[in-house]
């Protein structure tokens, strides 16, 4: 499944971002505020965002949010330090 949103050219203009760069930031922002509301997991987000999980962990601490460690999130955690 996926999805496209539209968002107005007034909206997009209004960005103070370079165009090259306004598709990913708001990728990111999504992914921010999804997993802040508990509505992503961490996996999910960091996915949605196109960050691995070092960038996206140094980017909820830049932005002040807290991580929520669910006890699947530690198992996938553990699998991926053991190679797995």
């Amino acid at each position: 499944m996926s999805l496209q949103l539209s968002i107005p050219d007034e909206v997009l203009s209004a960005i103070r971002l370079p165009e090259t760069r306004i598709e990913k930031a708001l990728l990111q922002e999504l992914a921010i505020a999804l997993y802040a509301q508990e509505l992503l997991s961490l996996g999910k987000a960091r996915e949605l965002a196109q960050m691995d999980n070092y960038e996206f962990g140094q980017l909820l601490g830049q932005r002040g949010v807290l991580r929520h460690y669910t006890n699947q999130e530690l198992e996938d955690d553990l699998n991926y330090a053991s190679g797995e």
